[in-house]
């Protein structure tokens, strides 16, 4: 693990709320703590892969355009998009065997629990910030996310 992994993992572990992360590989172990009330968390970091050998470019006309076909207009500017704080996996509910936080059709408040995200073993709940109705819900179950991924269009009317 390299520096940039080290400080990475630090402002994770203080943005995340948790009092502690332990890791420990074959030859390498750390501990974050921070002063919060405890959580106790065990994550392992799997063995970063061999970095491939540069690939030279083809020049540039041979290259294809990366623009995207334009897409018919939709009257989804008028929703408001809720998008991913992180990277993780999304779960649409607390459990498998457990309803999920919100379904299409549902109105929802400010502060309601919307969906999970995992990351790192850690489960944090995502919560509205807006008021409104769930118009479409972007993401299967147990896919994974980006950080800034659409989630939720929601009609604040």
């Amino acid at each position: 693990m390299d520096i940039k992994q080290i400080q990475d993992l630090i402002r994770f572990v203080s943005k995340s709320g948790v009092n502690e992360v332990s890791i420990e590989e074959k030859d390498f172990k750390i501990t974050i703590k921070t002063n919060q009330e405890p959580t106790y968390v065990t994550a392992s970091v799997p063995t970063p892969l061999p970095v491939a050998a540069p690939v030279q470019a083809a020049p540039a006309a041979a290259v294809p355009s990366a623009t995207p076909a334009a897409t018919p207009a939709s009257d989804d500017s008028k929703y408001i998009t809720v998008k991913s704080p992180m990277i993780g996996t999304f779960y649409r509910s607390p459990g498998p065997d457990k309803a999920s936080f919100v379904n299409v059709g549902d109105e929802i408040s400010s502060g309601k629990v919307l969906c999970i995200i995992e990351a790192m073993k850690l489960f944090n709940e995502i919560e509205s910030e807006v008021s409104g109705k769930i118009v479409k819900i972007l993401v299967n179950d147990a896919q994974p996310v980006e950080y800034d991924q659409p989630l939720f269009l929601v009609d604040p009317n």
